[in-house]
């Protein structure tokens, strides 16, 4: 294994031009050869930058990078720097990388990155919710009943929670979390950050359903919401009354597991734990 040879995460701009690093510009300038996502965005992100790209250029993208990784994963043996370059953010972060940086690790050679934007900590940080523990979930499942299973699963989280959604999905994925985690929950929706455009809506995802019902957003578009607020004592009921209170939605036709689980959310209660105690009964 040659000693030069090394693979180089670039994390490029969200949006602004403005916010791209002397890293990142050495990096394209630099390397042997620039995987990208988009070829034509990254010949643009070039230009804006006034930066000459050298290397030879290849595409990296969701469709081809299981057959394109292991002739990256040569190159670098043989000793050169490849730097790979999505179309904004971090690469492996909901982007292609992870199936490159993986096998660039187990064939033996080095992996460095330099570091850029990240739209995940940026809406985090704009949302005006609590930052000091948080989880990303990245994109939801895209067909409802799976994205509302997994959100089931995510409804009694207590961290603040950072999603991504595509334009044509958000309204679908706002009212399936205003559903499961209750119209009151508090919830940004961060839209096109760092560009001319930048808008950021804060309101409970009641709110935010309504205003997405009412025509779809446009550009990139991060999702935070607030983690489900802790169960007090006094706000959790007798075993018997949960167990009530399930038998009552069951009685009006929601299925069971629908049943504990909107009773779960309603006293902030882990779903594990009152299908247990419904289960017991």
């Amino acid at each position: 294994m040659s000693g030069k040879g090394r693979l180089l995460l670039l994390g490029a701009p969200l949006g602004n031009s403005a916010d791209a690093s002397p890293r990142l510009r050495d990096g394209l300038a630099s390397a042997d050869i620039v995987a990208a996502e988009d070829t034509r965005r990254l010949a643009r992100l070039a230009r804006d930058l006034d930066v000459t790209i050298a290397g030879r250029v290849v595409s990296y993208f969701e469709g081809n990078e299981e057959r394109r990784t292991p002739d990256l994963v040569a190159a670098i043996g043989d000793g050169a720097v490849v730097a790979l370059v999505t179309d904004g953010g971090m690469p492996s972060v909901s982007d292609p990388g992870y199936r490159l940086v993986r096998a660039t690790l187990d064939a033996g050679a080095p992996v460095t990155a330099a570091p850029g934007p990240s739209a995940v900590t940026t809406a985090l940080a704009l949302s005006g919710l609590p930052c000091d523990r948080f989880c990303f979930e990245g994109f939801l499942p895209r067909s409802g009943g799976a994205r509302r299973a997994r959100l089931r699963e995510l409804a009694t989280e207590p961290r603040t929670l950072v999603l991504f959604e595509a334009p044509h999905r958000v309204a679908s994925a706002l009212a399936d979390l205003a559903a499961t985690f209750g119209d009151d929950r508090p919830a940004a929706v961060c839209r096109e950050l760092t560009k001319t455009y930048e808008e950021v809506l804060r309101r409970p995802l009641g709110a935010l359903a309504e205003w997405a019902a009412s025509g779809a957003p446009r550009g990139e578009i991060t999702l935070v919401v607030a983690g489900a607020p802790p169960a007090t004592s006094a706000d959790r009921p007798a075993d018997d009354e949960l167990r009530a209170e399930v038998a009552s939605r069951e009685a009006g036709g929601t299925s069971r597991r629908d049943a504990i689980t909107a009773v779960a959310n309603e006293y902030g209660l882990r779903r594990r734990d009152v299908y247990t105690i419904v289960h017991q009964g």
